[in-house]
């Protein structure tokens, strides 16, 4: 099998978000750190939402992995502006090993303040991405 995890990791670290979308099941979500309420569902909504994630931080690096075969929790770095933002990622996998959902845990709080502000605007500009994220399901 394939390990779509760590080719999510490379992916992210190079801002690459065609092979990023690629470790990812047709049905994913992501739960949003930033308001819990809000959950990104699909391909086409976490390809904007990722996108904008990924472009607003530096320095990624993921430098720890923990788990078993349906659930991993990766840890890692990355800047924010002058800020260092820390991330452990949950990360459960579909019956094919690509990933179905996203639950990342930031900190510290300034930086996500931070990243939160840079996202506004950019995730803004997609305002059915935000509908459909504050949709309960």
């Amino acid at each position: 099998m394939d390990n779509a995890v760590l080719r999510y990791r490379a992916a992210s670290e190079a801002n690459d978000i065609g092979g990023l979308m690629n470790t990812l099941a047709p049905d994913v979500e992501l739960v949003s750190p930033i308001s819990g309420r809000m959950v990104f569902r699909g391909q086409d909504d976490l390809r904007v939402l990722l996108t904008a994630v990924y472009g607003s931080m530096t320095g990624l690096r993921w430098h720890e992995e923990v788990g078993d075969t349906s659930v991993r929790v990766i840890m890692g770095d990355a800047a924010v502006g002058p800020l260092k933002l820390g991330d452990a990622m949950v990360l459960e996998l579909a019956e094919d090993g690509r990933i179905r959902r996203i639950r990342p845990h930031l900190r510290p709080w300034l930086a996500l303040t931070l990243l939160a502000l840079r996202l506004g605007p950019k995730v803004g500009r997609h305002p059915g991405v935000v509908r459909r994220a504050l949709r309960r399901s």
